[in-house]
């Protein structure tokens, strides 16, 4: 069964949004109207204060820095997909923002990654500091947590379920686990399953804490909830795959161009990695209804990494 239902994203804004925002402004394309709202939200709950210290600068600058907003974004949209037809997901998703934003400051650390930049931007370690980057990190989890447990609009049991999601996803088989396989994994050749594991913990595990999140805010059947579920593991598989024939690594030596990470793509070759990636697509796309929020959105977020108009069917 195909889950979703036809959804006006800019009238659902329009009307679930503050009083103070006039249904002509949706008049936009509706992502961004979306990403406009949760980019509102974030700065909201991280105003800038009059005397901020380096470590709530860092905050600031690792969450609010201009991104894509998946992960809110999915958490909205299945909600409403799902029939909560208000913004009680939000703030469930903005925490998941949160969790996204700390993970990236700890992968790009000297001892992680190594990355310089991050969107364009010097790294968050780069900016202020490897110990505050840490610090920084830490505090955006609990700050995630907090959000939960502060959201508007639920119950108290709806909120400690949210809760037991997150912890899920940033822990050992989630975030934390996938990491640890991509820094201790990376010099050798692996099975196909073991990379699919990886990605799904350090890629996927929010995805899917996205939709389970929406489901737990709508209170949906566990059924519905496991359809969204297997959507969201295949579309993360998707998007770290993509993200690996973006960055072109791979080579005959099965190690990436910085000659230290496996990578499906280096494992497969481009051929075999385009093949999993339509596979996943696939499956993700055979989970939704064409005309439906979510649909519409990672289509639209796949058109913006590829160039195609049709982002769902990425020929790359």
């Amino acid at each position: 069964m195909r889950i979703g239902r036809r959804s006006d994203l800019g009238s659902k804004l329009a009307s679930a949004m503050a009083s103070s925002e006039r249904a002509s402004r949706c008049s936009r394309s509706d992502i961004r109207v979306l990403r406009a709202a949760i980019d509102r939200r974030l700065k909201a709950l991280f105003p800038r204060g009059d005397e901020e210290t380096g470590l709530e600068q860092a905050i600031r600058y690792a969450v609010l820095t201009p991104g894509k907003r998946i992960r809110p974004a999915l958490t909205v949209l299945a909600a409403w997909e799902l029939g909560r037809d208000d913004l009680a997901a939000l703030d469930p998703g903005c925490a998941l923002e949160m969790v996204h934003a700390a993970s990236l400051v700890l992968d790009d650390l000297p001892c992680m990654d190594d990355a310089p930049l991050r969107r364009g931007e010097p790294a968050t370690h780069r900016a202020f500091g490897e110990d505050v980057a840490v610090l920084a990190s830490v505090a955006l989890l609990s700050r995630a947590f907090a959000t939960i447990g502060s959201a508007p609009g639920l119950s108290a049991e709806q909120r400690l379920r949210l809760i037991d999601i997150l912890a899920e996803a940033v822990g050992t088989q989630g975030l934390a686990g996938g990491q640890f396989r991509d820094l201790r994994g990376g010099d050798e050749r692996r099975a196909v399953a073991a990379f699919s594991d990886a990605n799904h913990r350090k890629t996927g595990a929010l995805f899917v804490a996205a939709v389970e999140m929406a489901g737990v805010v709508a209170q949906a059947s566990e059924a519905r909830i496991e359809e969204l579920r297997a959507f969201a593991t295949d579309l993360g598989q998707a998007f770290q795959i993509m993200d690996d024939l973006e960055d072109g690594s791979g080579g005959e030596n099965g190690l990436g161009e910085d000659g230290a990470k496996v990578t499906v793509l280096s494992f497969l070759g481009r051929d075999g990695a385009r093949g999993h990636l339509e596979r996943h697509l696939a499956q993700a796309r055979a989970a939704l209804r064409p005309e439906g929020g979510l649909a519409m959105f990672v289509g639209a977020v796949f058109a913006e990494k590829t160039g195609r108009a049709n982002g769902f069917q990425p020929r790359i």
